[in-house]
Formats: structure tokens, C-alpha cells, sequence
């Protein structure tokens, strides 16, 4: 059966919504270019396949849509802070986790964010960003060491830790624990027709879980 745009929006815009929020860091940009992949859907025809292909195709959508939005604004503009009001103090590691993003080639960043954000399966990451599952699985480990290497020394830095000369943190001396990429707060905010409460955020980190195939 052929699915229509309304239960595409329904399935998928809270999805799209967190992938936009970190590939353009504002949340209120992230709204409206979530509305602009359904505008395009309600102009396209929509192919007759599984659900995993159609969100693989939208996510498409919405890749393109994020890479003109950086084009038209020349370079990547400097990522807000995405703050929880109950956790004050997320807004430092909310905003060093945006500007660690904003280093990550295209696609590495893209690929990790359907992922750990959106929570995508590697064949509908393929399919939005042109590539085969072995390659989506490569550059996410990839992202997930260049994030995880960035961030740990940025924590470092900030709280005056001693750094050694191989770039990696005193081990006795980081703190435990997952790096959050906060979405809760700014999903909130905006309004979206998702419906009930926003779910809570994935971490990542040296404790990741065992990944979904």
C-alpha cells in the first residue's frame, strides 16, 4: 500500500526534527526545515515501498535540504547552545558537542547523526546518503572516534586536566560517564504536532551500547 504525507509526517517529522536540530545547530531553523521536507513530499510522488526505504528517502530529502542551507549561508554558522533549564550546567558540553560536529566532514556528520539522533537502521542511512551499509558502518566508527577524541580534550581543557602527548586525557582524570547530544529541551519548544512527551535523549560515549543491525 502507498503511504500518504500525513503518516509519513507522523512516523518521522520528531526524527527529522532532531536530525536538523544538530546538522544546522538552531532549533528554530531545524522546524522550519522539517516542514520544508513534507512540502516537498506533498509535491512528489511517493514511491510504493517498505517503510524502511521511505524513511531512507526522506532522510534524502532532508540531507539536501541541510547541505543548500550551508551553502546559502556560505559556511556553517556558529551552533547555539541547546540548554536544558532542569541541567544549567549541559549548556557548555550542549555547545562543545555542536562546534565537534561542525568539524566532521558531510557525510561522517550526517551518517552519525541518523544514527545516534535519529536512530535510523544502516540500510535507510544508505539509501539518504547515497552509500552501502559496510560504508555507513565505517564512517559512523569513524565520527564516533573524531567526536569522542574532540570532546574528551575540549573537557579536559576546560576543567584544567593535564593532557598527555598521545591527545588523550589523564585516565584518572576524565570524568565518567556518557557525552550527551541534548535534544529534549529545544523538541519541546517548538511546538511540533508529534504528540506526547519528548523521548529522552541517546548518549554516546566509551559506554555505547551494543548497536541495532
Amino acid at each position: 500500500m502507498r503511504a500518504d504525507a500525513e503518516a509519513l509526517y507522523n512516523a518521522n517529522q520528531r526524527g527529522l526534527f532532531r536530525y536538523f536540530v544538530r546538522a544546522v545547530g538552531h532549533a528554530e531553523t531545524a522546524r522550519d526545515l522539517t516542514q520544508d521536507v513534507f512540502v516537498r513530499v506533498s509535491r512528489s510522488v511517493i514511491p510504493a515501498a517498505p517503510e524502511a526505504a521511505l524513511r531512507g528517502w526522506l532522510f534524502q530529502i532532508a540531507r539536501n535540504l541541510a547541505l543548500d542551507h550551508h551553502r546559502s549561508g556560505q559556511r556553517r554558522p556558529p551552533a547555539e547552545p541547546l540548554i536544558d533549564t532542569a541541567r544549567p550546567a549541559s549548556q557548555d558540553t550542549s555547545a562543545e558537542v555542536n562546534e565537534a560536529l561542525a568539524l566532521l566532514a558531510d557525510v561522517d556528520r550526517d551518517v552519525f547523526l541518523m544514527r545516534e539522533v535519529a536512530g535510523l537502521a544502516y540500510d535507510e542511512i544508505a539509501t539518504a546518503c547515497g552509500l552501502t551499509p559496510d560504508a555507513v558502518r565505517s564512517r559512523i566508527h569513524r565520527a564516533r572516534l573524531q567526536l569522542r577524541d574532540r570532546l574528551s580534550s575540549q573537557i579536559a581543557v576546560r576543567q584544567g586536566f593535564p593532557m598527555r602527548r598521545s591527545g588523550k586525557t589523564d585516565p584518572n582524570a576524565t570524568p565518567s560517564g556518557t557525552l550527551p547530544l541534548t535534544n529534549g529541551a529545544s523538541e519541546a519548544s517548538t511546538g511540533s504536532r508529534g504528540g506526547g512527551a519528548p523521548r529522552a535523549s541517546r548518549g554516546w560515549g566509551p559506554g555505547e551500547q551494543k548497536e541495532k543491525r
